[in-house]
């Protein structure tokens, strides 16, 4: 039996793992070792990607970055979550804020360290990244659309660093990038048409508060052709294995998804079509190794 102190450690461990979300930080390292194999590194061994020391440290600053922007957005979003998520809201809160951003900065130093072991020009793109990831939870965040962009952009930006550690100009890579930052890109759109009560409440603007959630529709229905492109694109022109699969099964999700957006009027209808895009997203990152599963025999 675990003794009360024990049990207060032991909520107050969960409670962190909420608030830098442990379980997107372990998708995003898995997603990054996987793109590297089959997408990024293709004529590369398993054994030297996965004993790829600078990698690794990319893989780690990475990580660690992204777990100091949750800290950072959790800290802005605080009273937003409690309106709109107040179980998750109640759970974060057992952590006071002043060890939030103890652990805030500790990460990004650690980040910093593990960036100045693979170059200089690494050090300076995680600075700016952590800026970046600090400007937009304090400032671009409340913005309409502008805000969202810069969201994408920064869930996407571990993939560009390993893509430009490996210096893979091709294509494919290129469009696999298009690809899922336009399914990012929708999901953070859905997630406004979520948290819609907590927004008009504390006044952010986004796209349907400011223009309606009709608006906001005719926008995801837009990015949703443009995914359906995209992947008409990576099946017929390019050599991405069984993979193909996955794009077709996608395809068909996004048809369904857009006819279900028009009928939606509910939180419960956008969180379960939110549900829908994160599912998209780790699925997609799984069927990698069908680009080219013999690397494993």
């Amino acid at each position: 039996m675990l003794t009360r102190q024990q049990k207060h450690i032991l909520l107050k461990f969960f409670s962190m793992f909420s608030v830098v979300r442990g379980y997107n930080i372990l998708v995003i390292v898995i997603a990054q070792y996987l793109a590297s194999i089959f997408i990024l590194a293709p004529k590369s061994s398993v054994k030297i990607v996965l004993l790829d020391a600078k990698l690794l440290m990319l893989v780690l600053a990475s990580s660690t970055a992204i777990a100091a922007g949750y800290i950072i957005n959790n800290f802005y979003d605080k009273e937003k979550d409690l309106i709109n998520r107040p179980q998750k809201s109640m759970l974060d809160r057992l952590v006071n804020q002043n060890t939030k951003l103890s652990f805030y900065f500790v990460l990004n130093f650690l980040a910093i360290i593990m960036a100045s072991y693979v170059s200089f020009k690494s050090v300076v793109f995680f600075s700016l990244y952590i800026f970046l990831i600090w400007f937009y939870s304090h400032k671009l965040k409340r913005l309409p659309f502008l805000g969202n962009l810069v969201a994408s952009v920064l869930i996407v930006t571990p993939f560009f660093v390993i893509f430009i550690y490996f210096k893979n100009y091709q294509d494919v890579v290129f469009v696999h990038a298009i690809f899922l930052f336009l399914i990012v890109l929708i999901r953070e759109l859905v997630k406004d048409l979520t948290t819609l009560k907590g927004d008009l409440t504390l006044g952010y603007k986004t796209l349907p508060i400011l223009y309606s959630e009709r608006f906001s529709k005719r926008i995801i229905t837009i990015l949703a052709l443009i995914v359906l492109a995209s992947a008409y694109c990576l099946v017929t022109r390019f050599n991405i294995g069984k993979m193909d699969y996955y794009f077709y099964v996608v395809s068909v999700i996004m048809v369904g998804f857009v006819l279900l957006l028009w009928f939606s009027k509910t939180k419960t209808h956008y969180v379960k079509l939110y549900s829908v895009l994160k599912l998209i997203i780790l699925l997609g990152v799984f069927s990698i190794v069908l680009v080219d599963f013999k690397v494993f025999f």
